[in-house]
């Protein structure tokens, strides 16, 4: 279909699965797991200020450099792996088709 990609999602389960995501709609990777329902919660509404959208990238894509934001944020994090970003830092588009996530664990 055109303007989506497909991203695979491991859940905190370990359950792996396939979705078409939008790339025509300015959502980024934590606005796409929230419609999906997928557990993420995104408090701060994709300022990058709480990591409860922390998600582990499991492919080899190259992808946008971390802002200090991002960074600062992950420092505070929970869980955190040297592959751990922020999903509302990742814009969805053609640059990230196949991208595989997995959803880091709930710091609650």
């Amino acid at each position: 279909m055109e303007n989506t990609i497909n991203i695979i999602i491991i859940d905190r389960e370990g359950r792996s699965e396939t979705y078409e995501a939008p790339t025509d709609l300015n959502m980024n990777l934590m606005e796409f797991c929230k419609a999906v329902e997928l557990p993420v919660k995104g408090e701060c509404g994709g300022m990058a200020m709480c990591a409860t959208c922390q998600v582990y990238i499991e492919s080899k894509h190259v992808l946008p450099e971390q802002s200090n934001e991002e960074l600062d944020m992950l420092d505070q994090a929970f869980f955190v792996e040297e592959n751990s970003r922020l999903g509302c830092q990742l814009h969805l588009n053609e640059s990230l088709n196949g991208l595989i996530v997995r959803l880091a664990p709930e710091s609650e």
